[in-house]
């Protein structure tokens, strides 16, 4: 076709062909630039099957706007055989790059991160490329990776699939599974990459096109194909059933986390494999971010980088600096609820830790604000002032779970011990407590036998009460009464499956308080309570969290002087025992003891700063001695707090109203009254909401509307009328003679 005219395109060369089409150069004489025309070859044109998968590429490639993926122009047929022309690309393919051997680090990353964006791009679109492999990643003369070929392209029926796996393997129509799976040679190539659904038929999705993507990545990598054999059939084999060998086996200069990375997307179960492209993508990011800030300079990469991020002996200096941060381990379930397990699990990790006295360990509320957010190891670590950060992964399917952990020094970005467990749910508790010990072993500390006591005690022996525990915790946080009425229900099963679960009596009292608190003050809150705290007792008398509890109950019966000594057990136990300062600081201030609380702010926000609750009795005790600056600044620690809260749970009204109060103190009028029209359209009737609705119209001086909401915050109940004439957010009303009758009203009404 040489020096032929096609539509408006002047044939130049022939570039390639294969199996399903033939590529030349040509002139767009309209616009006068290069492109590339792909025919259909001589003689499939009139196959109606070939001609739909050829017009299923254009369409498929031409819906897609990504730099990534090779540009459609236009659909076009001659003497009734269909054409395409696309970008013409200058550079090589990705299989041409790797007939020579393994690609550097460096651009396995970079070329990685950009063919997973072109994924994402794909899939977003509900477009899965199913056919992802070296001779379809094309590397331009600019290092830009374009994705080719969406002939395989959407999402197809049974028999279509079935279809569309003969006809990627390079076997005509008619035959049989037996043809296919003894043929040599050639038709290898793209069995190769096939994920195991694929290989057997099922129907696909997009994971399909991440366990190809992995093949590539370990082929990249090694300069050896993931899964071989000399015919199909010891292929098929191989992905079915075998594991490609480890990336540091063939070279042991490669990085821990690639190796994660890799073996991730090539995992048989899709349901442990990438989720998500952007998944992949993400990762790939923080490998970049590692390897470059391990070789000192992120503009700088080289064989060094690789080599800083290998793995060492996994010994620590003894005179290292003994000091780690817990990053919340990255949720890979397919469950986003799964998030309280998550959460449950990274939480206990960071206790069993604080139970070596040697180690200093961040709490709970100091990695808290890096939960889900793409950050590098030595970042946080650099941020928080961490020798060393623990991070890593858990997925949960079904009664199995896979945890995967990384001890990584901050100074190098060194990792110092990596493991992998794959477990029954049951031996979760074991998981954590060789987490423990191996930390305390990289860092040369010889532990206790108090010390091992503690940290192979465990909280129940049922995991299955365990995981319902975790459910209330994370119920238990969000505070709106439907979430406190299931954390009651989950501690409640808690404890039906084991009644010697001390913690979940514990979290039954707590949840009983906060009813008692903000949702009526009914009696039946404080006997349920009262029997939880004396089943406690009963249970493990010296567990912290039984103090806070106790001290919680106190509160809410406004037993101030035991509130205080119980919560200062508690903490004297438990630096940063759950609900303990929260306790603590409203005792203190409703008892006019501002400046004790305000020398304990400091270590009340360290300790429990992630809890939105804990910072207002202390705020309001720094105002009260006069401190302004202090305030300001915490103040702008608990507006992050808050709304890192309202973008995890949207429905969070406590903290909708919370967030509102503090744009107004920080004069944000528009935000606040935002806020105060959303939370008072999602609970009319709540008279929280409403009370601290009022007092953000204190804040703005509107007494009009303020003590319209005040009494509207009475009529429908509001158990703690008596704070209004203590509320600093209400000091425009404390003299209002209108206030004074509202409070007396009140008064004679419980009276």
């Amino acid at each position: 076709m040489n020096g032929q005219t096609i539509s408006h395109y002047r044939i130049q060369e022939k570039l390639g062909g294969g199996g399903m089409g033939v590529v030349y150069r040509a002139e767009d004489t309209k616009l006068g630039r290069g492109v590339a025309l792909k025919f259909l070859p001589e003689g499939m044109h009139a196959d109606p099957a070939a001609v739909e998968r050829f017009q299923r590429e254009a369409r498929a490639a031409s819906a897609l706007n990504h730099p990534n993926i090779c540009t459609i122009y236009e659909v076009d047929e001659k003497d009734s055989r269909p054409f395409i022309a696309m970008e013409l690309l200058e550079g090589e393919t990705v299989k041409h790059r790797i007939s020579s051997g393994a690609v550097r680090l460096d651009d396995v990353v970079e070329f990685g991160m950009q063919i997973a964006d072109a994924l994402d791009a794909a899939h977003t679109r509900g477009i899965v490329h199913r056919d992802i492999k070296p001779a379809n990643l094309f590397i331009t003369q600019r290092g830009q990776i374009k994705i080719l070929d969406f002939g395989l392209a959407k999402l197809l029926s049974q028999r279509d699939r079935y279809d569309s796996v003969m006809a990627s393997s390079g076997v005509g129509a008619g035959a049989t599974a037996g043809d296919m799976l003894t043929s040599p040679g050639s038709t290898l190539g793209t069995i190769a990459y096939m994920s195991p659904e694929q290989a057997k038929g099922e129907p696909l999705d997009a994971r399909t096109d991440l366990f190809s993507f992995g093949v590539v990545l370990y082929e990249m990598t090694t300069g050896r194909m993931a899964f071989d054999g000399s015919t199909s059939a010891l292929i098929f084999d191989a992905i079915l059933h075998k594991q490609a060998k480890s990336i540091q086996q063939i070279n042991p200069e490669l990085p821990n986390e690639l190796e994660r990375i890799i073996s991730k997307a090539l995992e048989k179960d899709r349901e442990m494999r990438y989720q998500a492209a952007a998944e992949l993508r993400t990762d790939l990011k923080r490998l970049k971010r590692d390897l470059d800030s391990a070789s000192g300079s992120s503009g700088h990469k080289s064989a060094q980088a690789a080599a800083a991020a290998k793995e060492n002996s996994g010994v620590i200096s003894a005179k290292a600096e003994k000091s780690v941060a817990v990053l919340y381990f990255e949720n890979l379930s397919s469950a986003k609820e799964d998030e309280y397990f998550r959460d449950g699990m990274t939480e206990d990790i960071i206790t069993e830790l604080s139970k070596v006295k040697d180690l200093r360990v961040f709490p709970r509320p100091a990695v808290a604000q890096y939960r889900d957010k793409s950050v590098t190891a030595p970042q946080v670590g650099h941020d928080l002032s961490a020798a060393y950060v623990l991070g890593g992964s858990l997925r949960r399917a079904g009664n199995r779970v896979r945890i995967s952990a990384q001890l990584i020094e901050t100074r190098t970005g060194h990792t110092l011990w990596a493991e992998r467990y794959d477990r029954e749910m049951e031996d979760v508790f074991e998981v954590q407590d060789e987490i423990a010990r191996a930390i305390a072993q990289a860092f040369r500390i010889t532990l206790s036998p108090q010390e091992q006591k503690a940290i192979a005690a465990k909280p129940t022996q049922n995991v299955e009460a365990y995981d319902y525990y975790l459910r209330g915790r994370s119920y238990a946080r969000r505070v709106n009464r439907a979430d406190l009425e299931l954390a009651m229900e989950m501690y409640e099963r808690a404890i039906r499956i084991d009644p010697k679960f001390a913690l979940a009596y514990a979290g039954l009292a707590n949840v009983c308080g906060l009813f008692h608190d903000w949702y009526g003050h009914d009696n039946r809150w404080i006997e349920r309570g009262e029997a939880a705290c004396r089943r406690i007792t009963d249970l493990d008398p010296e567990l912290p969290e039984s103090f806070a509890a106790h001290a919680r109950i106190a509160w809410a019966q406004r037993k101030y002087a035991p509130a205080i000594d119980y919560a200062q057990k508690a903490i004297a136990r438990k630096s940063d025992c759950e609900g303990a300062y929260w306790s603590l600081g409203q005792a203190l201030f409703a008892t006019d003891r501002f400046q004790e609380a305000a020398d304990l702010a400091e270590r009340a926000i360290e300790s429990s700063g992630d809890d939105y609750n804990v910072y207002i009795p202390f705020i309001y005790s720094l105002e009260r001695i006069g401190r302004k600056e202090a305030v300001r600044e915490l103040r702008k620690k608990w507006t992050r707090v808050v709304e890192q809260q309202v973008e995890v749970v949207p429905d969070d009204t406590r903290a909708r109203g919370m967030l509102a109060n503090n744009y107004a103190v920080l004069g944000q009028r528009e935000a606040a009254l935002r806020e105060v029209d959303m939370v008072l359209a999602m609970r009319p009737n709540d008279s929280n909401i409403i009370y601290n609705s009022a007092c953000i119209y204190g804040i703005f001086n509107q007494k009009k509307e303020a003590l319209d909401l005040l009494r509207k915050a009475r009529d429908t109940g509001f158990p703690n009328l008596d704070w209004a004439a203590r509320d600093p957010d209400l000091v425009c009303l404390h003299d209002d003679p209108e206030f004074q009758a509202l409070l007396s009203s009140k008064s004679a009404r419980n009276a």
